[in-house]
């Protein structure tokens, strides 16, 4: 006896019914499947930029310049050349920015200058050097 395709076992143990269009033969040569379009992602939205801020260093005299490059390297892990640059700019102008970063990050620095504590090598120095912060643009 000779099996029809409709007999015959495929693959998995299934015994698959040969394929019937409903279309006439004539309807399917030459026929290409349709295919749903490509999704295409939402773009998404670019998170907005903080606003950038200033950390600037006050002057004042009761601080020695070896206390502001030490202080700066500890706080932004500035080198000697960076730090002896920044304490002589605020010790000739008064103040010198030491950072542009956002706000949050402003605030911390303004935070850990602030609480660095007194100049051991000046006795009259009771504190910290002051610090604020400003928008930079």
């Amino acid at each position: 006896m000779v099996e029809s395709a409709a007999d015959q076992v495929h693959g998995y143990g299934m015994i698959c019914p040969p394929y019937r269009s409903s279309a006439p033969p004539s309807a399917m040569a030459g026929a290409v499947p349709v295919l749903p379009a490509p999704v295409k992602p939402k773009p998404q939205p670019l998170p907005e930029l903080e606003p950038p801020y200033h950390v600037i260093l006050h002057d004042d005299d009761t601080h020695t310049y070896d206390y502001v490059i030490e202080m700066l390297a500890a706080i932004f892990g500035y080198d000697f050349p960076v730090g002896y640059k920044m304490a002589c700019t605020v010790d000739q102008h008064g103040k010198v920015i030491v950072a542009t970063c956002h706000k949050e990050l402003a605030e911390l620095r303004v935070e850990q200058i602030e609480g660095y504590g007194p100049d051991p090598r000046m006795a009259e120095s009771k504190g910290s050097m002051r610090a604020t912060m400003e928008p930079a643009e």
